[in-house]
């Protein structure tokens, strides 16, 4: 399985990623799910995957010939984001095509992708690409996009992700947000990779991977869970818990279960 997201805010875009891919217990292995296309000063895209292997790859290098053959189009001549990702969708789905036409196992060979970044003189943008070829972009309630393993990551990204969150902040919900997926799912795992891109700036932007003994990511999935008990030990109490005295286990009694009030 695959988790992958993208954040918009006002100040940039995040991107993040596991790089663990399962082709059944005895093919665990470890690929990149994140591509990046950039002509500085020009333009900045990036590229997350998720689903079948063959389909994604084959997408990538797609996109890599065309812009080196200089066919039309390529990300390279595409004039808007919008011009971008009907282009990759148009890729996505003829390759999934060619797959399943010479595939005699009934295999399944959709992919999905986020499609984001910027042109110049443009917004910045990100975008959800279904395996039909055809897309979404984020809405204004929930600035990001997920493909994958989405579920155990999603809580944080609601609750504290909005537009004016600082890109920093977004960057650091996104780690929490994957590590959260990968305690709770054995499909996903790391390296973690973490883009974080400054708007106008039509560079590299910040990369980072993350392995799982990295210290910073290490102390930064330590400092969530404590602050997860901090938070839990602060909530409001029962009514009836108002009025309950401690309680003491007795030692030594035939019935290790027995309690006396103290």
């Amino acid at each position: 399985m695959t988790y992958c997201l993208a954040i918009k805010t006002d100040s940039g875009l995040i991107f993040a990623s596991d790089s663990l891919t399962n082709a059944g217990i005895d093919h665990v292995s470890s690929y990149s799910k994140m591509h990046t296309f950039v002509k500085p000063g020009n333009h900045l895209f990036v590229l997350l995957a998720a689903g079948n292997l063959a389909t994604t790859q084959s997408v990538v290098k797609r996109l890599q010939e065309d812009e080196q053959l200089g066919s039309l189009p390529n990300l390279s001549t595409v004039q808007t984001m919008s011009e971008a990702v009907n282009y990759v969708g148009t890729v996505s789905s003829e390759v999934q095509r060619i797959q399943a036409e010479r595939d005699t196992a009934s295999t399944n060979f959709e992919a999905t992708f986020i499609f984001g970044g910027q042109i110049a003189g443009q917004p910045h943008e990100i975008y959800m690409i279904y395996p039909q070829g055809n897309h979404i972009h984020e809405s204004d309630a929930r600035p990001f996009l997920q493909i994958g393993e989405a579920k155990y990551g999603k809580p944080i990204l609601d609750r504290v992700v909005r537009h004016d969150t600082t890109l920093e902040q977004a960057a650091r919900c996104a780690l929490v947000s994957i590590n959260s997926t990968i305690r709770s799912n054995l499909t996903v795992g790391p390296p973690v990779e973490l883009m974080l891109y400054s708007t106008n700036t039509l560079d590299m932007g910040r990369h980072m991977v993350f392995k799982e003994n990295d210290p910073y990511y290490r102390s930064l999935g330590d400092a969530w869970n404590e602050g997860l008990r901090q938070a839990l030990n602060s909530l409001p109490a029962f009514e009836w818990e108002q009025n309950l005295q401690p309680v003491q286990v007795v030692a030594g009694t035939a019935n290790d279960g027995e309690q006396m009030r103290g």
